[in-house]
């Protein structure tokens, strides 16, 4: 490949008289020139070989039909890297190339050396590019090449090569990938050259590993060879194609990624441990999800991204997400169970059945007996069967011990106090929906030369061209007045127009910039068109076609009009002249062109870019366009051979010949191609919408928390801690473009004006449930609307007033029971006035009278007030009706992107 600052150097005016010392020194016409030095020193040699370097334009045979046959080497120097989103493979090779030049011979003894080093630029040199490469190589430039008394010419140059390749990393890090490095000429045929393998693949491999001096994350494993086949004329472009097999280091993947992945998984696991009775366990798994989050959202750039597959470890991080929300999801209902039980309905006959005998008895946990219940029953009916039987000093003796007779009555008032602790506790049917909670269910060149021409027969002969003898020289020498018009325009008559016919194939689709709205493509472009001033006979001058350098010819100045920087593709210098006078120009285009991208919809977008071609100063009258092949042909043989499979996916391609106005009275002509590709969402699905859906389902399961007990506003808040660290560092995968705001970023933005909306519901809820005994009672109009209209919506009706509970909230009323009952226990001994002065007997009084009040208390804190139940009514209703617009937007929002994936 001869590198883009290269130039080859044209023929001089006095090209005729060394035409005319070839004449005198060729004894035959497929015999190598001779060589005569003065003396044997390397000036005398570089005088000698003058006339050769004019020649420097041609391929160097006497006879166009000789092959010239390019031996190729080269030693894998380095491994740089590969770049899985773009699906390139960086590496740094030595290569050299061998080739015969048949006008060069001398004699070593009479020239005094047998090899000199010259400038490349004063030879020809073959056009070997690499098929796959897709930037400009920014190696050290070699100016100089090894030309021997025989003929052969040594090229040895570096060659930093930025590759293609189809990668497979469904099992990274572990994986190994096959990437190509395929040798031809760009142009030149078969028939012309022909690649040859000057050392054996295996060789290549020992030395490359012997030489290699990166030991970074990639080690070569191999390196293989193959040669194309093609008919026997040589009508196709001969390939020579390399198979680099690499494998990745895997050992630092695993300490940075999956053992810190697997200590976190660990951790959630053994969190089961944990008592929900007493931990509250549902933050701790949240302030793990919150730090697991993190972890994949700062490990996302160590992850690959590819379009045709998902990487195992993706889908293992995606699960154990999945594992830990799922874990989450069961702590929050078992701590429901557990603090909330004691206000539901027994449990269902089926669900009895199902969970504690069936699946209990699987996991080891039957079902707890009854006796626990009964007995503590039995004394709170002891109690009321003595209250039923009057008081013991009826019914006993007359000289039973009063002291007796007050522990009997503390005994009342203990179990009392016991029975409605463990009411507290909770019911039978609370203990079976409790029982339920220890049952954990975890959860991928074909080369294009057919060309269509528009035949047109011109108004004016061509310049004939005559050639002295059927040799490559004769025909350089015929050429040279057409050398001399390549600055103007091909034609004998200047108002006859120029037909340029346009084809290109798609051979890579590199990128998508949507900030800078850019489409990185590259492309294999073909012009041909007919120069008038050319026409030979090919039996008169021994061939109908002939490779020369692209400079010395006149080409068309046709530019893609949304190009927004240079082309750095590797430069080829050759054209192709046939004797008709039609010219192929061949070369390849890394494109970056500007694009109008639509982002509404992302990930789920399809773009449509267009690539305009056009003359930039030549109007319609002076040059005309046309597509050399059909826009379906160019469709299908790009998907052929295209050899990215990243991020984008090309699904259609389509023209347009526009005819406009150019402002000078004249026409303006133009081929637009309406490039469309289509984003493959796959990966965007799994790394951002769902663990997005996996944090807005925590905060809806987190209104099963019980406020009372459990501390939900904390729980809340640690998730949107983690919400917003979330959106922070996935705003750099997000689009952004100035004319629309995408889909997605609304929906994260609806997301967390939820998260924030059930936060402040949740403070407000715990003001009401810890606050509300201060409250003034709830104004009619909030106990219309909210208890009434709202609580029969959300299917939580009033409650009705209970008239005990109104005795109870009377302070004065309570103390007054007390004083009576005490009093009632006081008076048989004033009676008696045997144990007045019994000082165990007073202490007893006084301790009944204490537990009475304990009681009291009791009872008074677990019933509330009349004004303090109905403002909890009144933030259980809030709580239930934010609850159902939560599934609401999360049903709508799955359902939409559900429908636009399908649609895209």
């Amino acid at each position: 490949m001869t590198p883009k600052g290269a130039t080859l150097k044209g023929l001089p005016p006095s090209v005729m008289a060394t035409v005319v010392m070839f004449l005198i020194l060729i004894p035959a016409a497929d015999s190598a020139i001779q060589i005569n030095c003065s003396e044997p020193s390397q000036p005398s040699l570089l005088e000698a070989l003058a006339p050769i370097f004019n020649l420097s334009a041609i391929r160097p045979v006497m006879n166009l039909t000789t092959r010239t046959n390019v031996n190729i080497s080269f030693i894998m120097y380095g491994i740089l890297g590969v770049d899985e989103k773009g699906q390139l493979l960086l590496t740094y090779l030595w290569q050299h190339f061998w080739w015969m030049n048949e006008f060069v011979r001398w004699d070593p003894t009479q020239c005094g050396s047998d090899k000199i080093s010259l400038p490349r630029k004063k030879f020809w040199v073959p056009d070997i590019v690499i098929n796959e490469f897709m930037d400009e190589n920014t190696a050290p430039f070699v100016p100089y090449v090894y030309l021997y008394s025989d003929g052969r010419v040594h090229d040895a140059s570096p060659i930093r090569v930025v590759s293609s390749c189809n990668l497979d990393i469904y099992t990274f890090p572990f994986d190994i990938q096959n990437c190509t490095m395929t040798f031809n000429s760009y142009i030149h045929l078969a028939k012309d050259i022909m690649i040859v393998l000057d050392r054996d693949a295996e060789n290549i491999t020992k030395l490359s590993k012997s030489w290699m001096t990166t030991m970074g994350e990639w080690e070569l494993l191999d390196i293989t060879s193959h040669h194309s086949d093609g008919d026997i004329e040589g009508n196709y472009i001969d390939e020579l194609v390399f198979h680099v097999i690499v494998r990745r280091r895997a050992t630092l993947y695993v300490v940075n990624l999956l053992i810190p992945s697997c200590f976190l998984i660990t951790v959630d696991l053994f969190s089961f441990m944990l008592p929900p009775q007493t931990v509250d366990r549902s933050s701790f798994k949240m302030t793990l999800i919150l730090g697991y989050t993190v972890f994949l959202l700062i490990m996302n750039d160590l992850l690959p991204i590819t379009g045709n597959t998902i990487p195992l470890i993706n889908v293992f991080f995606s699960l154990c997400l999945a594992l830990m929300v799922t874990s989450l999801l069961e702590t929050v209902l078992i701590t429901n169970l557990l603090c909330g039980s004691a206000d539901f309905s027994p449990v269902p006959r089926w669900v009895r059945v199902f969970v504690l005998e069936i699946l209990g008895r699987l996991v080891c946990l039957p079902q707890k007996t009854k006796e626990k219940s009964t007995f503590c029953m039995k004394p709170y009916a002891e109690a009321t069967q003595q209250k039923a039987d009057g008081p013991p000093e009826e019914k006993g003796t007359a000289l039973e011990d009063k002291a007796l007779q007050e522990l009997r009555s503390l005994g009342r008032d203990l179990q009392a106090i016991r029975l409605q602790v463990q009411q507290q506790e909770g019911s039978q049917s609370s203990q079976e929906w409790i029982q339920r909670c220890p049952l954990k269910l975890k959860p991928s060149k074909v080369l294009f030369i057919f060309i269509s021409v528009l035949m047109h027969v011109a108004p004016c002969s061509s310049i004939m061209q005559n050639c002295s003898r059927p040799d490559t020289p004769s025909l350089l020498e015929a050429l040279q007045p057409v050398f001399k018009l390549n600055e103007i325009r091909p034609t004998m008559n200047m108002s006859t127009p120029t037909n340029v016919s346009i084809g290109f194939v798609l051979f890579g689709i590199l990128g998508l910039d949507e900030k800078a709205q850019v489409l990185k493509t590259y492309i294999w472009q073909d012009m041909r068109w007919r120069n008038e001033f050319v026409e030979w006979d090919p039996e008169q001058c021994g061939s109908s076609a002939i490779t020369i350098p692209r400079k010395l010819l006149w080409v068309p100045d046709m530019v893609i009009n949304e190009f927004m920087e240079k082309n750095s593709a590797p430069f080829v210098p050759y054209s192709y002249l046939y004797s008709n006078g039609f010219v192929l120009d061949s070369h390849p285009i890394r494109v970056i062109s500007s694009c109008r991208l639509d982002i509404y919809t992302f990930p789920f977008d399809v773009q449509n870019c267009s690539l305009s071609f056009n003359s930039y100063l030549h109007r319609k009258a002076a040059l005309q366009m046309d597509i050399s092949t059909s826009v379906e042909d160019i469709l299908n043989q790009s998907k052929k051979v295209m050899t990215t499979m990243g991020e984008w996916e090309l699904i259609g391609l389509t023209v347009q010949r526009i005819t406009l106005p150019a402002g000078d009275d004249e026409l303006y002509q133009e081929i637009r191609f309406f490039v469309t590709v289509r984003r493959r969402a796959t990966l965007y699905v799994v790394n951002l919408l769902i663990p997005s859906c996996f944090l807005i389902t925590v905060d809806l399961f987190s209104f099963l928390l019980p406020p009372q007990t459990v501390d939900r506003s904390m729980f809340k808040m640690t998730l949107i801690l983690g919400y917003t660290v979330f959106l922070l560092i996935m705003n750099d995968l997000l689009p952004t473009t100035g004319n629309t705001i995408p889909l997605i970023n609304v929906f994260l933005g609806l997301c967390l004006a939820l998260m924030v909306s059930s936060l402040m519901e949740t403070i407000i809820v715990t003001n009401l449930l810890c606050g509300s005994a201060h409250y003034s009672p709830v104004p009619r109009w909030l106990r219309v609307l909210v208890l009434q209209i709202l609580g029969r919506l959300v299917r939580l009706p009033p409650k009705p007033r209970d008239l005990e509970d109104t005795v109870i909230q009377n302070p004065a009323t309570q103390e007054m029971k007390v004083f009576s009952v005490v009093a009632a226990d006081s008076e048989a001994p004033k009676q008696k006035g045997q144990l007045n002065n019994d000082k165990a007997l007073q202490e007893l009084r006084s301790l009944g009278m204490d537990l009475q009040a304990i009681r009291l208390q009791v009872q008074q804190q677990q019933g509330g007030s009349q004004s303090s139940q109905e403002w909890i009514q009144v933030g259980s209703i809030i709580d239930r009706l934010l609850f159902g617009l939560y599934i609401l937007f999360i049903s709508v929002s799955f359902v939409t992107m559900i429908i636009i994936w399908v649609k895209s």
